[in-house]
């Protein structure tokens, strides 16, 4: 098979298109011929040398896939050669060929094409696991959601509103912000001209957000307490802003709050298999009915993986950036 790798830590110029050994399941495993994955920020942090893949598994970047099942390890029950899936991996997603636990394969959803699926995975059992599994979004709350119009963003909007919760999203510019509106977003705010707990607090008469998802990490993390309802949950996934920021015990304490962080790739195989049964049963029936629409900013052929990892560190990109392996 042929697969994006990387030469050493760098810049996009690091990917390559290049031939490597074909991956065999092994028990509760199956292997996929992969019609295509998507581009995470994950994906350019591990190329940087920043994100290091769990121990064991394959150092080829990509963390979703869509493809079909071509062979099935001991064990493996349920799945069938031939069927069309998409899957949340550890990593592997940019190769013609990945295996994957059989627990983290996840039927298509009716009325989705199988290259347009490769983008659900992540930001699927990212949302759900987060926003609904770990936080308990409750349909009549508040969702602040941080970078509303990149991929996690516009999927965390329509879930939250198909759940019966008001959304408030940040974003960087009038046309992001515009996306989020369209699909769903009741308060805007733009994080480069307005004070985003100031604003939030004047849209929900001073009560603030019920839940938080962060992607920033340590610079947004002060004022994403003093954003917090009473009661009020901070989901913590990502760092784009850095790694160490200042805690306020006594502003936490005043409003019963709590502040989790939650890794998905470093997850035990136990625990995706489970959020992928959640995903499966509860939120694709949303997708499947129109509520939640995948949000695929451009298609690329795999071999310009550089071009997509420079189009999403540039931040123009609008939802997500999916790659089709050659047929």
């Amino acid at each position: 098979m042929h697969a994006i790798t990387i030469s050493q830590p760098g810049g996009p110029e690091v990917l390559s298109w290049t031939e490597q050994p074909d991956p065999q399941p092994g028990p509760g495993e199956v292997l996929l011929d992969v019609v295509a994955t998507a581009v995470n920020r994950a994906d350019l942090l591990q190329r940087q040398g920043n994100y290091a893949p769990p121990p064991g598994v394959t150092t080829v970047p990509g963390l979703e896939c869509s493809g079909r099942i071509v062979a099935l390890g001991d064990g493996v029950e349920g799945l069938a050669v031939g069927d069309e899936v998409c899957a949340l991996l550890a990593g592997g997603g940019y190769a013609q060929k990945v295996v994957v636990p059989a627990g983290q394969v996840m039927p298509v959803p009716a009325g989705v094409d199988l290259v347009t699926a490769a983008g659900l995975p992540e930001v699927a059992a990212t949302v759900w696991s987060n926003v609904v599994m770990v936080a308990g979004l409750e349909a009549g709350e508040t969702l602040l959601v941080h970078g509303g119009a990149s991929g996690i963003g516009t999927h965390a909007v329509q879930v939250a509103k198909a759940l019966g919760a008001r959304v408030a999203v940040t974003a960087g510019s009038a046309e992001r912000l515009a996306t989020c509106g369209e699909l769903g977003a009741d308060i805007l705010i733009n994080y480069r001209e307005q004070d985003f707990v100031e604003e939030l607090r004047a849209a929900t008469d001073g009560h603030g957000a019920d839940v938080v998802l962060d992607n920033m990490g340590a610079k947004y993390l002060p004022r994403n307490v003093d954003a917090l309802a009473r009661l009020g949950r901070l989901v913590v996934i990502g760092m784009q802003g850095g790694v160490k920021g200042e805690l306020n015990i006594g502003k936490l304490l005043a409003k019963s709050g709590t502040v989790t962080a939650t890794s998905l790739r470093y997850r035990p195989v136990a625990e995706k298999a489970a959020i992928c049964a959640e995903v499966t049963t509860r939120l694709w029936p949303l997708v499947e009915a129109g509520a939640v629409k995948p949000i695929v900013h451009e298609v690329l052929p795999v071999e310009q993986a550089a071009d997509a990892h420079r189009k999403l560190g540039e931040g123009g990109v609008l939802g997500k950036l999916v790659l089709r392996m050659p047929s």
